[in-house]
């Protein structure tokens, strides 16, 4: 097919099947996204709402405060859509994702490491008070943000058939998990669900710590998420899911970031614990080369 835009490139990813001889592993490679990641979708259905609503217009300038994903997605879509964006990022966060972003012409504010992503949204809400910006999304309490991943679970349901009993995903937002799992339980109400967490993200009171895994780890829930739609939570440390990460490198080609780590490591988790032929779905959210510099495959 001949496309004419790199919107046209988002969605329509792969799915992976990994072998296991009791039940079904299947993994959606959200890094084939044309801007590498899931939160593609997200950014793009985040800029074409607020148009729709007449939030912003043209010419208009966006600002985000994200770990990086979030704003490659959103500079895809503000560059369709003829906006300006600004990204604040916690200095702490991915530099090559930082360098993706300004390559896709958003100016990208780093924040103090420290004040981590509360940092970044206070200074974000700053540049809309003072006209600097004139919207931000807020992703993290925007009830767009689920609804971006309607078709990722579209997809879903026609390339297994329909039939998923476990999905597993990490959470930032948490959009991703609940906005796949609410479109699916349309077809399947006892769909179980899983998040899968960092250990030393404080989600449910868990013990404060530093840890390595980006994309993921979550304080509180989302405004726009009900406790009760998660069945379970998967706490994956950063040894685990890096060595995940080199494994998956190393055995099947799939060059990944620490948070599809962990979501594989929860994944062999709910596998072991499986009673019948389950069919368990994950999503690999993005790329191995935006974390280089971490070391994640060493």
């Amino acid at each position: 097919m001949i496309y004419q835009s790199a919107i046209q490139l988002i969605g329509d990813t792969p799915l992976y099947q990994f072998k296991h001889p009791n039940v079904q592993l299947y993994a959606k490679l959200e890094n084939q996204n044309i801007g590498g990641s899931v939160k593609d979708r997200l950014g793009y259905h985040l800029i074409e709402r607020a148009l729709q609503e007449g939030l912003i217009q043209q010419g208009d300038t966006v600002v985000e405060p994200t770990a990086g994903n979030t704003g490659i997605g959103l500079a895809i879509a503000a560059q369709h859509f003829g906006v300006e964006l600004i990204v604040t990022v916690p200095a702490k966060f991915s530099i090559e994702k930082q360098q993706l972003v300004r390559a896709l012409g958003a100016k990208v504010i780093e924040t103090s490491e420290d004040e981590g992503m509360d940092g970044a949204i206070t200074r974000a809400k700053k540049l809309v008070s003072k006209g600097i910006a004139q919207y931000m999304p807020n992703q993290f309490d925007n009830e767009w943000n689920p609804e971006a991943y309607v078709g990722l679970a579209d997809e879903l349901m026609r390339d297994i058939n329909g039939n998923i009993d476990v999905l597993i995903a990490g959470g930032g937002s948490g959009g991703t998990l609940v906005g796949v799992a609410r479109r699916l339980r349309e077809y399947n109400p006892h769909l179980e669900t899983v998040l899968v967490q960092p250990v030393g993200a404080t989600l449910e009171g868990h013990p404060e710590a530093p840890y390595a895994i980006e994309g993921i780890g979550m304080s509180r829930y989302s405004t726009f998420i009900n406790p009760d739609e998660i069945n379970r939570i998967s706490w994956v440390s950063d040894e685990e899911a890096f060595q995940a990460t080199r494994h998956l490198a190393r055995h099947h080609s799939l060059l990944l970031g620490s948070s599809s780590g962990a979501a594989y490591v929860a994944m062999q988790r709910e596998a072991e614990q499986a009673e019948g032929n389950l069919n368990i779905v994950t999503i690999f959210p993005d790329r191995i080369e935006r974390y280089l510099q971490s070391n994640v495959l060493e």
